[in-house]
């Protein structure tokens, strides 16, 4: 899971409704992760305005040898959140806790092995834990190389979260490995310190959900694994009332962006594109086809993840080309 106007300019459109007199801080220690994004019992309950102080689950997968994934934190109950509102979630912090992060090979699991989609006759990937010694002081990861010349690697770090999520529409039920339009498992690196996230609500109280640590993540997540261990979150939850998005947006001091989630990645790549021109459109004052013609020349694409049930493309547009909201 940078500093507060990016979040103003898209509030002053509709006032964010929240019963917090002042900065209200919520401390929370999660004791159970979930392995799925749906409705059910809140964890606690958030109102607009608060800043959520807490960690994501910590598990065996984090630990030497390995284990099972932790799954996620949630869900938060988000007071007056009502379907068609926008729930903005700020990453104020996102830093791992822990001295290990675990980056695993699978037979069947990553983007470039095979899978029950695409199979193949070639043998296998063989399965392979690699564990990296972090240094939290120095934001650096290292980890050894067994088949190579360099037999020692340290990287530098770049924590984000994995998972942003609300419940799912209607009595959908996702597993923590898929995103969508409830956000979920999108594997963006660009949700870190300094980027808000805006989730649309599809359920009185919203029902957040947020995990997956990775100290390091390449774009597309071409293994199956970023840098995988826990980390301590600081998270500043509002709502802005009315205001329906279809696709979870981002933004940060550069870029507005959309996260579109879909397979063939050529439908997550359109989803997002299409839902960032409606987003000029609707907010910017920009015609539809000029808007179109502007992302085509001014846009940037990054693929996210191509290893989910659904991959996950990020559209982003730059801000500095953005009018002021305002009329300019």
């Amino acid at each position: 899971m940078r500093t507060r106007p990016t979040l103003l300019v898209l509030l002053f459109v509709v006032a964010p409704t929240s019963s917090a007199t002042a900065q209200d801080t919520l401390r929370f220690t999660p004791t159970v992760g979930y392995p799925t994004f749906e409705v059910r019992d809140p964890v606690a309950r958030i109102h607009p305005g608060t800043v959520l102080v807490s960690r994501t689950m910590h598990g065996a997968y984090y630990d030497e040898g390995g284990g099972a994934f932790p799954g996620e934190v949630g869900p938060f109950w988000i007071e007056g959140a009502e379907p068609d509102d926008m729930l903005v979630v700020e990453v104020v912090r996102v830093r791992p806790n822990h001295h290990l992060a675990a980056a695993q090979l699978y037979p069947d699991f990553g983007g470039l092995a095979a899978d029950a989609r695409s199979p193949m006759l070639n043998d296998p990937i063989p399965f392979r834990r690699y564990e990296w010694r972090l240094d939290p002081d120095r934001m650096t990861g290292t980890t050894t190389l067994p088949d190579s010349r360099t037999g020692e690697i340290t990287v530098d770090l770049k924590p984000m979260l994995g998972r942003v999520a609300v419940a799912p529409a209607g009595q959908e039920a996702f597993a923590g490995l898929w995103p969508g339009s409830f956000g979920g498992n999108m594997d963006a690196p660009e949700v870190r310190e300094g980027t808000t996230v805006y989730l649309p609500v599809f359920h009185e109280g919203a029902y957040l959900y947020f995990g997956d640590g990775h100290a390091l993540q390449g774009e597309g997540e071409v293994n199956g694994t970023g840098l995988e261990t826990s980390m301590d979150v600081v998270l500043r939850i509002d709502l802005v009332r009315n205001h329906p998005i279809a696709w979870p947006r981002l933004e940060d001091d550069q870029y507005i962006m959309v996260a579109g989630s879909a397979r063939p990645l050529i439908d997550a790549f359109r989803l997002a594109h299409v839902e960032l021109v409606k987003w000029l459109e609707a907010e910017y004052g920009f015609g539809r086809l000029d808007a179109y013609m502007l992302v085509g020349q001014l846009a940037v694409s990054t693929v996210a993840n191509i290893v989910d049930p659904n991959y996950t493309v990020v559209a982003k547009f730059p801000k500095r080309y953005l009018p002021d909201r305002t009329g300019g």
